[in-house]
């Protein structure tokens, strides 16, 4: 019995005991980091790196076991899968849910929490069901919570959490136990559940946001298109229009007479409404009312090609009308720039009327003998209309600083002569000189000297200005313009003639405001120029070829097209360089040529632009701003540091088409408080 007991004994030590201890010698040999030093690895683990599990081999000597079955294989293999430290949930969520990233950092301190849960079982599947940290150790992860926090401290979380932890890949045996895979697969399972469910509440998240941004869209694009509503009604007539042409709908009576009352309504709450805020109250209600009848109509009618080709037929419909109403628009509108408003002919007869009641002492201006100083400033103005003369010279006045200097040579025709001359001895303007002159009184000018005087008079210039069956040949209605057919308009190419003692004069046009002192214009070195112009070749119609026919060979040889226009309406001309280089007998030779009109149109910019062909001196912009009179897009910046302001076009600022935001500019300079103008109930 006893001999029993000691075998017994016996092979309890070689087969469970010894096998232990040799296996747990072994261990001791690759595993520096054993559980003799468990407590001061875990104290400075924090600051301890491990390699991957996959550098940790179990070869080297061993020591084969004679009881235990030998593993075929040197390298430990971790099961199928990747391992999770107690961060690595959060890497699965930034990798997940990118579009999220600012709400990472909330995100990250949830499913630490919830990580910390499963490390004892991620730990024990890692070991086999062991807890020592001689298995722990391998699989540490490089960066740690208490790692991952101090970062935040310092200022870089936001790198942290878009740095992806690294995920071991270690290698461990072959074939572990079966509950040892189970229990890793279930931990793996329940912590990839929970980065799901996170991931999932932040997408929900996420597009609850993107439907609060796109509400916020739409409202930011309403605010900023305050007539939307009202095109979106206009838009519904449209539509119903369509649907009461169509076949289908019309044969639908109760449809018809629903949409019918329904256009009705929206008609009446349109009306002249051009902004959402001056809708009525009922207006969204109406809407959705028209709305639902059109989608009633969208039933009935479901064939796509008949309403495109309505809409087809409509739209071109609605080009012709447009068509016709500019061709109106056009012609109403140079009606009204040669009509003369009834102010405007009430004041030159009231002033007429009180000219003629002087004795001839009281009509003759003071300072005539400044006429032909050539020290001071001399300007040329050619105008029959006596308020815009009026107000030239008064905005000059106002912003010169010697006004006694100052001399302006006035001309104009018969019927305004008396007039113009009772403004000015009425309205003296300061110390400057005037001098009216009758135009009729130049006896040189006349149609043997002139070839322009002898084109105006003949019968198929007449003919071309009276007969509407001529003037309908001409698309162009500007150069119809029956002002064309006074020499007053081309007076401007006969300066040294009508001052033949004067050096430079400026000339100005009676629809320019001048808002600076203009006297350095005078100390200009034209360079050998006859002429000082501001350039307009900024805009691609005030080229040449805007004005000039290149296809005779007597402008394309002479001429380049692409050359920069300019503007007449404030001009400094040298009256010396002008005689000189016989500036007049080249206006002449060329008047003779285009005496069929051939050349150019009407008007007195073309032969401008020919007769002082390479003889312009071109100013600064600022001296001379055009476009008032058709442009209403000028900024105030450059009308306000502009030294002249040029009307030029059919709104001039004294009719009432004029552009109201000009206008201003114009109407400081003429004095209400005037008698002969609240008489004539002038009130621009």
């Amino acid at each position: 019995m006893k001999l029993r007991k000691a075998a017994l004994l016996l092979l309890l030590v070689s087969t469970v005991l010894a096998p232990i201890v040799l296996y747990t010698e072994t261990l001791g040999i690759y595993l520096p980091s054993s559980a003799t030093s468990s407590s001061s690895s875990s104290s400075s683990g924090n600051d301890f790196i491990v390699e991957e599990a996959s550098a940790f081999t179990f070869g080297g000597d061993i020591r084969p076991l004679n009881i235990l079955p030998q593993e075929s294989t040197t390298i430990l293999k971790e099961p199928l899968g990747f391992v999770y430290s107690e961060n690595s949930t959060q890497s699965l969520a930034a990798n997940v849910s990118d579009a999220s990233a600012n709400d990472n950092a909330r995100i990250t301190r949830q499913l630490t929490e919830d990580s910390l849960q499963h490390q004892a079982t991620v730990s024990s599947v890692l070991s086999g069901g062991r807890t020592g940290d001689a298995f722990e150790n391998p699989i540490r992860q490089v960066t740690t919570t208490k790692e991952l926090k101090a970062q935040s401290k310092d200022g870089e979380e936001l790198h942290s959490q878009e740095t992806e932890f690294k995920t071991i890949h270690t290698d461990s045996t072959k074939e572990m136990s079966r509950t040892s895979s189970e229990k890793s697969d279930s931990a793996f399972g329940k912590m990839q559940t929970n980065v799901e469910h996170h991931t999932s509440r932040n997408s929900g998240r996420n597009g609850a946001r993107e439907q609060m941004d796109a509400q916020n869209d739409k409202q930011k694009e309403q605010a900023a298109l305050p007539d939307a509503r009202v095109s979106q009604l206009k838009d519904q007539l449209i539509r119903g229009k369509v649907y009461l042409s169509l076949s289908a709908t019309r044969n639908n009576p109760h449809f018809i007479r629903e949409l019918r009352l329904r256009m009705k309504e929206v008609q009446r709450v349109l009306g002249d409404v051009t902004k959402d805020s001056d809708l009525p109250r009922n207006a969204f209600e109406k809407l959705k009312a028209m709305e639902q009848t059109l989608t009633k109509g969208k039933q009935i009618q479901d064939d796509c090609a008949a309403v495109v080709k309505k809409l087809r037929a409509m739209l071109h419909s609605t080009e012709e009308q447009l068509r016709v109403h500019k061709k109106q628009t056009l012609f109403l509108t140079h009606l009204t720039a040669k009509t003369l408003p009834k102010g405007l002919h009430c004041l030159p007869l009231r002033l007429s009327t009180e000219y003629f009641m002087l004795n001839s002492s009281q009509q003759q201006f003071p300072g005539q003998d400044k006429l032909e100083d050539s020290r001071l400033y001399h300007y040329a103005l050619f105008s029959d209309n006596v308020l815009a003369a009026a107000v030239v010279v008064n905005s000059t006045i106002s912003h010169a600083k010697d006004t006694s200097r100052h001399v302006f040579h006035i001309v104009t025709d018969r019927l305004n002569y008396a007039a113009m001359r009772m403004w000015f001895l009425a309205n003296p303007p300061s110390n400057a000189t005037i001098q009216v002159q009758n135009v009729e009184e130049f006896s040189w000018l006349n149609s043997s000297y002139s070839p322009v005087l002898k084109q105006l008079g003949s019968p198929s210039m007449i003919d071309y200005y009276f007969k509407n069956r001529r003037a309908e040949s001409d698309s162009n209605l500007k150069f119809r313009n029956p002002k064309y057919l006074s020499i007053m308009n081309h007076l401007r190419f006969y300066l040294p003639e009508i001052f033949p003692k004067l050096g430079k004069v400026l000339f100005l046009d009676d629809d320019i405001v001048v808002q600076k002192d203009l006297t350095k214009l005078w100390s200009l070195n034209l360079k050998g120029k006859v002429i000082g112009v501001v350039e307009t070749c900024g805009e691609s119609f005030h080229r040449f070829d805007r004005y000039l026919n290149f296809s005779n060979p007597l402008i394309s040889k002479k001429f380049d097209p692409r050359a920069c226009g300019w503007a007449f309406g404030m001009n400094i001309v040298d009256l010396d360089e002008w005689k000189r280089q016989n500036i007049t007998e080249v206006y002449h030779s060329w008047q003779n040529l285009n005496h069929d009109r051939q050349l150019w149109k009407l008007g007195t910019l073309p032969p401008g632009l020919i007769t002082f062909w390479n003889r312009t001196y071109a100013l600064d912009r600022y001296w001379h701003v055009l476009g008032l009179g058709y442009n209403p897009n000028i900024s105030p910046k450059e009308i306000d540091r502009a030294a002249v302001v040029h009307y030029n076009g059919n709104l001039k600022p004294w009719l009432e088409i004029g552009i109201p935001k000009y206008r201003s500019y114009w109407a400081k300079y003429v004095d209400n408080d005037q008698m002969y103008l609240r008489e004539c109930n002038i009130n621009p």
